[in-house]
């Protein structure tokens, strides 16, 4: 039993592989990851303002520091906080294989309370911060809360 390839039509307009389709994929891909470089940079600049005004509030030093990329705003609300310094080690359990899920999760429950106690200290109901942990939503009344914070009276 032979298999007959002379008819079979294998043409770019017949596989559905034509340049154009590629190209349109390209370009949808690349718009998206735009949008998201966009977006990005604009949610690290309202919540390095965000956190430089809570600083500024809590009367602290250096409100600046929430400018630094990843770790500015954690650092405007540990030092708001007044809290240990400790589980900034927890960040080295994040290297360590298998221990890196638990030193995660511990280390958002101490996210969790800095930002707590952030809030408290500019007289702000601590309690917004448990409503980051709306799924859908969450996050977006979070950073709307966080600019109530910031700039309301």
């Amino acid at each position: 039993m032979a298999l007959d390839l002379t008819n079979l039509n294998l043409t770019s307009e017949a596989t559905g592989s034509s340049p154009e389709i590629l190209a349109g994929v390209i370009a949808f891909i690349a718009s998206i990851m735009v949008l998201a470089i966009i977006i990005s940079i604009g949610l690290y600049i309202y919540t390095s303002f965000v956190y430089m005004a809570i600083g500024r509030k809590a009367k602290l030093k250096t409100p600046e520091l929430s400018w630094i990329p990843g770790v500015g705003p954690l650092i405007i609300a540990f030092k708001t906080s007044k809290m240990h310094w400790w589980p900034w080690l927890l960040l080295i359990g994040v290297l360590i294989p298998l221990v890196n899920i638990i030193a995660i999760i511990v280390f958002s429950v101490f996210v969790i309370i800095w930002q707590w106690k952030m809030l408290e200290a500019i007289k702000k109901p601590g309690w917004w911060v448990l409503l980051v942990l709306i799924p859908g939503v969450g996050t977006l009344v979070w950073l709307i809360l966080l600019g109530v914070a910031a700039w309301g009276k």
